[in-house]
């Protein structure tokens, strides 16, 4: 039988068929399905057109089931328990939760954020598995439904509608400069800025064109290296009056690792948002609820608490 004659059909009588095999009586049956004696009475004729066997024999007051009956009883017990259980509200215990989750992320989110927020996830969920993919910002959307993405963690670039969206919190821009540079001890000046080598790294999330923005009315900048990794610039740092601007959580994070001096930049730059974003078809899972709430939870006081010590953004 294909599914959509199944579909034609009323399962519910299955469900009738049950509770008159464990009542044997119609008027029992009656009371726990909540119909009338008459009503219950028309639900055995029907089922006894839809399987073609007339199901009980009657013997005084009681309705003894045929071999038929119970043959179908035992049938749909597994089936019934299912879906009995499917109905059921439950809470949902991350702990026995054992699902894989797959968020698209920025390196930068991926090295300065989310590895504050895996503790917690774990202690919580021992036995969940999370796979990290490289977010695109132009196939967002494609990543977050059809490629299966439960969240995505980045600084927007554009409009996510009709995504769903949540501020982790607001990140700003430092510099970074060795301590023998000229100017470790001293402040940095626009024209500095402006003049001196620059090392842009591309875990900045799209900073790059936030700075050019911000610097339109001033000189070109003196780019001597664009790299996807800090350590790239860090390999130079030493040898030339390198000034490396990254977002300031990964400048709190490796200024004291590898003897860096924090600047602040020497002009107006508005901190931007970091985000958690999702699809709708991931609005209202409990799991994944529970997990959207743990990341803004972990990385919120995160970024607050940098914010806090050394003023960052």
């Amino acid at each position: 039988m294909e599914l959509e004659e199944i579909y034609r059909r009323d399962l519910n009588l299955l469900v009738a068929l049950k509770v008159l095999i464990e009542e044997g009586s119609v008027s029992q049956a009656a009371i726990r399905l909540n119909l009338s004696q008459s009503a219950t009475s028309r639900v055995l004729g029907r089922l006894r057109e839809l399987l073609d066997d007339p199901l009980f024999t009657r013997q005084g007051q009681r309705l003894l089931p045929t071999s038929k009956a119970l043959e179908i009883s035992q049938q749909i017990e597994q089936p019934l328990e299912s879906f009995r259980q499917l109905l059921t509200p439950s809470e949902f215990n991350p702990y026995y939760c054992s699902e894989r989750f797959l968020i698209a992320t920025t390196d930068y989110a991926m090295q300065t954020i989310l590895p504050y927020a895996l503790p917690k996830i774990y202690e919580q969920a021992p036995n969940i598995s999370l796979e990290f993919a490289p977010l695109q910002h132009e196939h967002l959307f494609k990543q977050l439904s059809t490629e299966k993405v439960d969240m995505a963690i980045c600084r927007p670039t554009g409009s996510v509608s009709p995504l769903h969206r949540e501020v982790l919190g607001q990140v700003g821009v430092s510099c970074l400069v060795s301590k023998t540079h000229p100017l470790a001890k001293q402040p940095l000046s626009l024209e500095d800025y402006v003049n001196l080598p620059h090392a842009m790294i591309a875990i900045s999330d799209g900073v790059k064109a936030l700075l050019d923005n911000a610097l339109a009315n001033q000189n070109p900048r003196r780019m001597v290296l664009r790299a996807y990794h800090l350590e790239a610039a860090l390999a130079i740092v030493d040898k030339m009056p390198l000034v490396i601007t990254v977002p300031a959580d990964l400048a709190y994070l490796v200024a004291d690792r590898y003897d860096l001096v924090i600047k602040p930049l020497p002009f107006d730059f508005m901190p931007f948002d970091y985000s958690l974003i999702w699809h709708a078809r991931c609005d209202t899972s409990e799991s994944q609820q529970w997990l959207r709430r743990i990341v803004k939870e972990e990385c919120g006081k995160l970024i607050k608490k940098r914010i806090a010590d050394i003023g960052l953004g």
